[in-house]
């Protein structure tokens, strides 16, 4: 192996069924070919994603990638992957706080965990020091895990842990890292409880190694003054001053803000839960991931975080609720149980439009503890529907409950939402960035012309943005170009725009493989029904049309051609060939 810059060499193996750690060192063609993160996690996954959650076998993976833990802006992102209970497809988080720069400087690029142990357990990892300890605290909320571990380890330790939601069984389990950093979808909180792993703990006191640090400062300065003169990231309207609820206003004006579970376009009493209405309610104070300068997370006064704008929306225009208290408090008792908050909140919308019942202070929460006990509620949006005789209310892709964006209002949403490889995910290629708020280049929304091979492009650098671990919301003010020269000063090797978007290509197609060989086809590639055949309904006399199918089956069949798959959505012999894929 050649001198390692950016990365340690390690991945971390831990067995839970022995409790036994070993240490594995990649050879360097791996790291070229997947880099790290998302990327090099799938490499990993790919042997055992046929796997059920409850197979001891199927591992629970954890990567950093070559910018985790340097200077480079945004760069404390790691990703959780593996394959998702709720879906059954490849699935990711990526998380923030301190977590992956820590599990960095204890000597790792990533962890891979497999096996099953016998009684509940943490894993405890000080640098080069790494045990797997029973514990006690199964059963416990994530804020009551968090702080204890807090009260008995070093200040400089990061700390994760799965709730309640996830110990009983509930595909919407998801995991808290430091406190205010969770938001893992696709229920992979429950493949840490599978494996009876109640928590992780990581310090590390080394440093990430960097070949030109001179450059990385350019660099590093170049990616800074794009971001400072960003309106979006760090204007008075954006996300470092409000938070990513800086979206709602502008959302729901665009009448795009899913309202009475996606019958609805516009939330007419969003004036009460917008942005500025929790800033001055709850008065909030800055919060951010390790290393990062945007500070997009806000928390109150009384110390729960601020919902950002997914959350925010899922509770109160999704739900019909215009309380901005009922919101913060159903979104804070996710946290604790360890509920996916736009998964649980889009089971509420459901279950609200099969029953006809309106959520009260009180049934809201107790609908929430009740989602994470177990029944019908705790298995997601599509299982309640289904149970219920009532499909067409459940607004999923592949199973995924849709986030707070209507496809109506966006033709690349509507088609990034298909094609994701994750289900319904807007952040596989981000479409809001053109077709809202403009950037780099503004796109007609309420076309499919062209959204083929630009879903394409963003889906292969959000990719490759996975793959290094920068924060996915810098590029609405710097782009692969800015990036490259940062992991060129940070490795060593000369990595251009297209030898990013490479490694993000055949991350993405990897993923589609994976989710081929686990029964998805073209027929998965789709969006409810519901957008096809009714009109978003709205305020002030606007109506938005549904979507023409044929015209979005017609972009799908593009996207398919420009993506190297065939009619069925799976990847060509020759596209696999050609990255390196075919086995």
């Amino acid at each position: 192996m050649s001198e390692c810059f950016g990365r340690t060499g390690t991945v971390l193996h831990i067995d839970l069924t022995t409790g036994t750690a070993t240490d594995e060192h990649p050879d360097d063609a791996v790291y070229e070919r997947f880099i790290g993160g998302r990327g090099l996690a799938g490499h990993y996954l790919s042997p055992f994603a046929d796997r059920d959650h409850t197979d001891p076998d199927l591992p629970l993976l954890l990567f950093t990638g070559p910018l985790t833990g340097t200077e480079s802006p945004t760069s404390g992102r790691g990703s959780i992957v593996s394959r998702s209970p709720l879906t059954g497809t490849v699935c990711d988080g990526s998380i923030g706080g301190g977590l992956p720069t820590r599990l960095k400087k204890a000597g790792y690029d990533g962890l891979v965990i497999t096996g099953r142990s016998q009684t509940p357990c943490g894993i405890e990892i000080d640098d080069d020091t790494v045990r797997v300890v029973e514990t006690s605290l199964w059963g416990r909320d994530t804020d009551a895990v968090l702080h204890e571990l807090e009260q008995r380890l070093p200040e400089d330790t990061s700390l994760a842990c799965i709730g309640p939601a996830a110990e009983n069984g509930s595909p919407l389990g998801s995991v808290a890292v430091d406190h205010r950093h969770g938001g893992v979808r696709g229920g992979l909180g429950l493949v840490w409880a599978a494996k009876n792993l109640k928590y992780l703990t990581v310090r590390g006191s080394g440093q990430v190694r960097v070949h030109d640090p001179e450059a990385l400062d350019e660099a590093r300065e170049a990616i800074i003054r794009l971001t400072m003169a960003s309106p979006v990231l760090m204007g008075r309207h954006g996300f470092s001053h409000w938070g990513t609820g800086a979206l709602f206003d502008l959302i729901n004006s665009r009448r795009m803000l899913p309202t009475d579970n996606f019958t609805k376009t516009w939330f007419e009493h969003g004036g009460a839960v917008d942005a500025p209405s929790l800033t001055a309610l709850y008065k909030p104070r800055d919060h951010g991931c390790l290393g990062c300068h945007i500070h997009c997370r806000k928390i109150a006064r009384d110390g729960r975080s601020l919902p950002g704008f997914e959350a925010m929306a899922h509770f109160t225009a999704l739900i019909g609720n215009a309380d901005p208290e009922a919101a913060m408090e159903g979104v804070d008792l996710c946290g604790r149980l360890g509920l996916d908050p736009i998964s649980a909140g889009s089971t509420l919308a459901c279950l609200r439009e099969i029953t006809g019942k309106d959520y009260t202070d009180k049934t809201l929460l107790s609908t929430l503890r009740a989602m994470a006990e177990g029944g019908d509620l705790a298995l997601g949006a599509l299982n309640l529907a289904r149970a219920c005789g009532r499909p067409e209310t459940a607004m999923t892709v592949k199973g995924l409950e849709l986030p707070a964006f209507d496809p109506r209002g966006g033709y690349g949403l509507a088609l990034a939402y298909a094609v994701s490889t994750r289900g319904g995910c807007h952040q596989r290629a981000y479409p809001i960035s053109h077709e809202v708020l403009r950037k780099p280049v503004a796109t007609d929304r309420f076309t499919f012309s062209g959204k083929a091979r630009i879903i394409k492009l963003a889906e292969d650098a959000i990719a490759a943005c996975d793959a290094m671990n920068a924060c996915r919301l810098i590029f609405l003010a710097a782009g692969l170009e800015e990036y490259a020269k940062a992991m060129t000063a940070v490795t060593g090797r000369d990595w251009s725009v297209q030898s990013l978007l490479e490694v993000g290509e055949r991350t993405t197609v990897n993923e589609r493989r994976m989710n081929a060989e686990n029964g998805f086809t073209a027929s998965d590639d789709d969006l409810p029904e519901r957008f096809f055949t009714e009109p978003g309904r709205s305020g002030g006399g606007v109506t938005v049309p549904p979507i023409d199918r044929e015209a979005f089956l017609q972009a799908r069949h593009n996207y398919y051609v420009v993506r190297g798959l065939d009619e069925n959505g799976d990847p060509t012999m020759e596209t696999l060939q050609r990255l390196g894929l075919d086995r």
